[in-house]
């Protein structure tokens, strides 16, 4: 990584790179899962180097366009006023500017541990004049409503007037993705400014159509040479920016620090009375920069204990990036998701790509909070049972039965996917069909059931969890068809998790029949429906299943349904990506990749020449390996017998290196899906993919798609990797199940584990893997799988096993509570 210099708790940069500016502002964006702020410098205005942006969670706004003869609405993640903007100048000159000043030292740290942003630079402007300026920045983890900048500047060898302008700047619009700049972007409208205090202003905007009113309060205090300058600012009130300006004299080796807080506040917070008022109370009422920085560290100290992971082998690098992955995570999503009314945007509060909405991608991250901070998944799930109502008449209005989720989902459930797509290779607009991609309900499906596995949570289950998984299994039943001549359903019109192939050569909109994906995730759905109906207390299935209408008969269908799924396959034992598959075109991939080099948006390419994914046999990122990343062979192995299917011990393999083969790793999660099915069979193959995988973001591998925003679903998918993968964890029949293989190139992984109320540390190497109970008192004992037996483990205690050879059974100086349960055999 040019320009950046190693430490596993610090991402940094050495030198300015205009270049790769973007990169660094999304990579160094600060967030507490209330509010996100971009990395960018604090002198800057949207300019085409620098993109400074805010982000609420959840904070979406319609606007129409009209686009190609059609009129075009898009729900968009708003960018709300810059709180950042801390204009300075010297002698009356132009306002300091990093790309224009002869910079002789300029350095940028995120440090992670502490959750601060540091940024150091040393210049000589146009006069001579040396001065070094040094920024600490924080978006608070314990008040989520507060941000700050402390900003210092140095007289190094002159004396001279200097002036500061701190602004709140309402004036922006969303311009952060090239490709929508056709669209129109102004989101927001000035309500008012209020100056309560000579030190103190308000800045509120309104969203044009959600309606959501935003006030930003601002508190500005100066510092010369360490005592505060009662100097009244002057005030500055206009239309959607406020600010104060300052103005001091300064003799050489003189310095001169700017304190900036700002409070966040909008009218749908709880516990406000009118959210102007708020954030002026907030930012009155604040403490100064120290000691909010050091109960920033406080809180980002106790995040890291139930997040920890520290990796031995392969350098310091992959352990930077790790925590780096982390905490993007849990600056998107974190203790104050909770009371919010939001879900997981795919490409985080970071950017404008893919507007903020919510895809799949949370089925790659779900897993790893389910085993760090639950309380965060079950918040998030929440997001999607509210929207439930929307999701039955999404079903209806498509003529199914059931709950059909969209695909890209924002502020009310509705289907939010884009009706046409601009590619910036060609130029042209295209039909946009990813509203096919139904499996994103299957998903939703799969998440509810790993968190239940995880935690047991019978309340979430019974009140919001099993309703959702029965409606998503009637809109999968009413999606299939029996096909009498092959005594079998099938499910047409579908898009699969490719997204390369929308329809079969010459048609258009359609979808594509049977995909296999989408059919067997279907049995499986059917599978846990039917389980679910055993699970739940017999008073509450009673009452759920009368509140939404569930009759005998279409449980009935649920069975037949679920042994009668057709799946598709084609040469010899090798799972038809869907029905058709076979008789696509082979692709040229050896002339495309000497034509184009990087033949990741194949998409893109193909139609820019006039031709189609949809013609040939390839993929963006895996579709049928899905299945692989998501079960184990004894798993699959159950599901296909129960249709009937043959699946030998080679399926998995040859279905691998099919698939592989023919795959363009055009998403950031093909690559983490295709490591962890390799994981066990091709270790060193599986390993470059991870690695590619983990840098996908530092290193931006897609070209100019990170500065857009980050790729949450691979950053959390890679730890998870780490975590569940390398480990070999599994969540079943109530207890957590080791079978752990490290790679060659990892020593020793340690990391911590909440399986239903009990936090574990995990230590394990290639000879033996130790894991202990820490918590005493009322935490329960869990049970703990390895080699086909099932161990109690109480708090405070330790189970110790050797890996490899050396058996299942607990080491000598085991200090468990002495209690094997029954185990069974491994399946």
């Amino acid at each position: 990584m040019a320009g950046q210099r190693l430490d596993t708790w610090s991402l940094i940069y050495e030198g300015f790179n205009p270049d790769g500016e973007g990169l660094r502002e999304t990579l160094c964006t600060l967030g507490n899962g209330y509010f996100a702020t971009r990395g960018a410098a604090f002198e800057a205005e949207a300019d085409g180097i620098h993109y400074p942006a805010t982000y609420l969670a959840g904070g979406y706004n319609r606007l129409k366009t009209e686009l190609a003869g059609m009129t075009v609405e898009n729900e968009d993640l708003v960018n709300f006023p810059n709180w950042l903007l801390l204009r300075f100048r010297v002698g009356g000159g132009e306002w300091f500017d990093a790309s224009k000043a002869e910079l002789l030292d300029y350095r940028q740290e995120l440090d992670m541990r502490r959750g601060i942003l540091l940024r150091l630079v040393r210049f000589r402007d146009g006069g001579g004049r040396v001065s070094t300026l040094k920024e600490r920045r924080l978006v608070h983890q314990k008040w989520p409503h507060l941000g700050a900048q402390s900003v210092t500047l140095i007289a190094e060898n002159w004396a001279g007037e200097v002036e500061f302008e701190s602004a709140l700047d309402g004036r922006v619009a969303n311009a952060g993705v090239q490709r929508y700049r056709e669209l129109n972007n102004r989101h927001l409208i000035p309500v008012e400014n209020i100056c309560p205090h000579e030190r103190i202003a308000c800045l509120k905007v309104r969203t044009s159509q959600s309606g959501i009113t935003l006030a930003q309060g601002l508190r500005t205090r100066v510092f010369k040479n360490g005592k505060l300058d009662r100097q009244p600012p002057a005030t500055i009130d206009e239309p959607g920016y406020a600010a104060h300006r300052f103005v001091l004299e300064l003799a050489a080796g003189e310095e001169v620090r700017i304190e900036k807080v700002v409070s966040l506040y909008t009218s749908r917070d709880w516990a406000v009375a009118e959210c102007g008022e708020a954030a002026v109370l907030a930012v009155s009422r604040a403490v100064d920069f120290e000691e909010l920085a050091d109960h920033q560290e406080r809180a980002w100290r106790h995040i890291w204990q139930r997040f920890a992971i520290d990796v031995e082998g392969n350098g310091p690098e992959t352990v930077m990036i790790l925590r780096l992955h982390l905490f993007h995570l849990l600056q998107t999503v974190s203790i104050h998701s909770i009371d919010l009314d939001v879900g997981v945007p795919a490409r985080g509060w970071h950017g404008e790509a893919y507007r903020g909405h919510i895809f799949w991608d949370e089925l790659f991250i779900m897993p790893l909070l389910n085993l760090r901070f639950p309380e965060i998944t079950r918040a998030l799930l929440r997001y999607r049972f509210r929207r439930m109502d929307e999701a039955r008449i999404n079903a209806r209005e498509a003529g199914f039965r059931g709950a059909m989720f969209p695909w890209q989902s924002g502020s009310s459930g509705r289907e939010e996917s884009q009706k046409v797509h601009l590619n910036p290779r060609s130029g042209r607009w295209l039909a946009d069909n990813s509203s096919l991609q139904r499996h994103v309900n299957l998903a939703i499906a799969c998440n509810i059931w790993q968190y239940y596995q995880v935690t047991r949570d019978v309340a979430f289950m019974s009140f919001c969890g099993a309703e959702m998984i029965f409606e998503i299994a009637r809109f999968f039943c009413s999606a299939a068809h029996y096909n009498p001549a092959l005594d079998r359903y099938e499910i047409h019109g579908v898009m699969g998790p490719d997204e390369y192939h929308d329809d079969y050569p010459g048609k258009q909109g359609e979808g594509l029949n049977n995909n296999a994906y989408t059919n067997l995730l279907t049995v499986w759905l059917l599978c846990r429906a039917l389980e679910l109906l055993e699970i739940l207390p017999e008073d509450q299935r009673a009452a759920l299943c009368d509140t939404i209408d569930l009759q005998p008969r279409e449980i009935g269908e649920w069975e037949e349904i679920s042994r009668k799924m057709r799946i598709v396959f084609h040469d010899d034992g090798i799972i038809s990506q869907f029905e058709g598959y076979d008789q696509l075109q082979e692709f040229d991939w050896a002339k495309y990749r000497a034509r184009y080099g990087d033949v990741m948006r194949l998409d893109r390419i193909l139609e820019a020449e006039g031709d189609s994914p949809n013609r040939y046999k390839l993929s963006k990122q895996a579709d049928v390996l899905m299945l692989f990343y998501l079960f184990s062979e004894t798993e699959l192995k159950t599901l296909f017998e129960r249709l009937g299917y043959p699946f030998d011990e080679g399926m998995v393999k040859r279905n691998t290196d099919y698939y592989l083969y023919r795959t363009s790793h055009g998403s950031t999660l093909s690559q983490l899906v295709h490591s962890w099915v390799l994981a066990r069979s091709d270790r060193e193959r599986s390993w470059k993919l991870f690695i590619r995988a983990l840098e996908s973001d530092v290193r931006d591998v897609q070209g100019e798609t990170t500065p857009e925003g980050i790729h949450l679903g691979a950053m959390a998918g890679t730890v998870d990797l780490v975590q569940r993968c390398y480990l070999g964890i599994e969540t079943r029949q109530d207890a957590l199940w080791f079978d752990p293989r490290l790679p060659d190139e990892l020593k020793r992984l340690t990391l911590r584990l909440l399986y239903r109320g009990q936090l574990l540390e995990v230590e394990c190497s290639h000879e033996r893997i130790g894991i202990r109970a820490l918590r005493n008192g009322l935490a329960p004992s869990v049970c703990i799988g390895f080699g086909g037996n099932v161990f109690e483990l109480g708090g405070g205690k330790t189970l110790e096993f050797p890996l490899g050879a050396a058996g299942s059974f607990p080491l000598p100086g085991f200090t468990g509570p002495g209690r094997t349960l029954p185990g069974e055999p491994r399946p």
